[in-house]
């Protein structure tokens, strides 16, 4: 049998990094979640030591990473002055009024637009893993259009399924539900076929260029498991929190270090003393350091100000006044939050600052 021709794979860095801290988590995640299934599919309730390992350490602190490629990088300060300054004041404009029309009306619009950041990084990874393949139109379509419904169907499901949720994205009722079976019967055939299609695309190429593209379709694999087990097969808000977090917020982090510890080390960005330090060979400890610390702070103050909910992990904040005024809760929330409106729209930015083949 021929084997792969794993020379010509379109690695980000390499085979093992990308394995490791891209493609893998969906898969160690799930596999956590299979092992316990008891503990996994009802629990409405999440251990503490766990929550602060996956909010704090991963979903908050992935937040924090687009810090290394906007405002701790001083060429791109330089490059995108408008947009770094625009953006966040722009997100707390909007979010206050949000705020002050209804505290649900905030929550919501700010889960639908961390669905389609979230949406739009499985298709970013798919894109940058098929940037050398040399396929049609059609080809190039049917693999859009696989790792689109991959995250889709589970969503459709989630608003028009009639059965009730154990969990959701931030909090009760951010999304709109409107249990249409009828519906979600005809989103399911949409799924079904755009898997086949897939496969048999897949075989297809495979025939004709005796070429297998692995991280490529270890992304579109891993979509659909951890957005099918994570919404649709698993009803509960431990197994949802740990597939969605970890499939997205490790990799999007080794994202980060992998596209600007590369710029460093060809120097291509002028060098602070903070960066080179960041981005050295070591300097992987000092990346996610900074990412938590920041993570903590944020989280300690939701906790102390909003939530008093975990006074024994954020103990520096348990000393601040709950607030309860309406006023000051629509001027608080939102800048809270800004960290997380902010980067799910930069986002959209950041990528596209530079048009290139290599990451």
């Amino acid at each position: 049998m021929e084997q792969l021709k794993t020379s010509i794979q379109p690695w980000i860095k390499n085979s093992l990094t990308d394995g490791i801290f891209i493609l893998s988590p969906p898969f160690i995640a799930l596999l956590v979640v299979a092992l316990f299934p008891v503990q996994f599919k009802n629990s409405a309730l999440m251990p503490v030591q766990y929550w602060v390992i996956l909010i704090v350490m991963i979903d908050v602190a992935h937040v924090y990473s687009t810090l290394y490629r906007t405002y701790f990088n001083t060429a791109e300060l330089k490059r995108q002055p408008h947009v770094l300054i625009g953006v966040p004041l722009f997100c707390y404009a909007v979010g206050v009024i949000l705020y002050i029309a209804g505290g649900i009306f905030f929550w919501r619009a700010l889960a639908y637009l961390a669905v389609y950041h979230f949406i739009r990084q499985q298709y970013g990874f798919l894109r940058i893993y098929s940037r050398n393949e040399d396929h049609s139109t059609l080809l190039r379509y049917i693999d859009n259009t696989a790792i689109y419904i991959a995250t889709i169907y589970p969503l459709l499901y989630w608003h028009f399924s009639s059965y009730k949720k154990n969990f959701n994205w931030f909090v009760d009722g951010d999304f709109v539900l409107f249990h249409v079976d009828g519906l979600l019967a005809i989103a399911q055939i949409g799924y079904l076929l755009t898997i086949a299609l897939f496969i048999l695309k897949e075989i297809w190429a495979y025939i004709k260029t005796r070429q297998f593209n692995l991280p490529k379709n270890l992304i579109v694999l891993g979509t659909f498991l951890s957005w099918y087990f994570g919404i649709v097969y698993y009803n509960g808000d431990m197994a949802f929190t740990t597939l969605n977090v970890v499939s997205h917020g490790i990799p999007y982090m080794a994202l980060v270090w992998f596209y600007e510890q590369k710029k460093f080390s060809n120097n291509k960005t002028p060098s602070t003393g903070f960066m080179k330090i960041t981005f050295s060979k070591y300097g992987v400890l000092s990346f996610v350091g900074v990412l938590i610390l920041f993570a903590y702070v944020e989280e300690g103050l939701w906790d102390g100000f909003i939530w008093k909910e975990h006074a024994s992990v954020f103990g520096l904040f348990s000393g601040l006044p709950s607030i309860s005024s309406d006023t000051i809760l629509a001027l608080t929330v939102p800048l809270l939050a800004l960290p997380q409106s902010t980067h799910y729209v930069l986002d959209g930015f950041i990528w596209r600052m530079r048009k290139q083949k290599q990451v």
